[in-house]
């Protein structure tokens, strides 16, 4: 059986101009493994498909080429979304405008 994922493994590191033997490394594997991965022989397991991902700036949706429904949101309500994740300090005061019972 060959797996499909290590083709697009090599389009994405071919992409960034990245060695086999450099993105083995950086993510912790022999060549020789990386190399199976690619010739489809082996696939990575999902912790690895991760640091790929990672590695090359490549969405896990990307990699797998598997495009997720949308989820309705706009654009401001991403942002909005965003900001709320990344100041912490800022959360009791939205939930409570919000009316938001962060307790439960």
């Amino acid at each position: 059986m060959r797996y499909w994922i290590g083709s697009r493994i090599r389009m994405f590191r071919e992409a960034k101009k990245i060695s086999q033997k450099g993105l083995a490394e950086q993510i912790g594997v022999s060549s020789a493994r990386f190399s199976n991965w690619e010739q489809g022989s082996n696939r990575p397991d999902v912790d690895f498909i991760a640091k790929i991902c990672k590695a090359l700036n490549v969405s896990p949706s990307e990699m797998l080429d598997f495009e997720l429904p949308s989820d309705e949101l706009s654009d401001l309500e991403r942002n909005v979304l965003a900001q709320y994740r990344n100041k912490p300090e800022i959360r009791k005061a939205v939930n409570i405008l919000l009316g938001i019972d962060a307790d439960q």
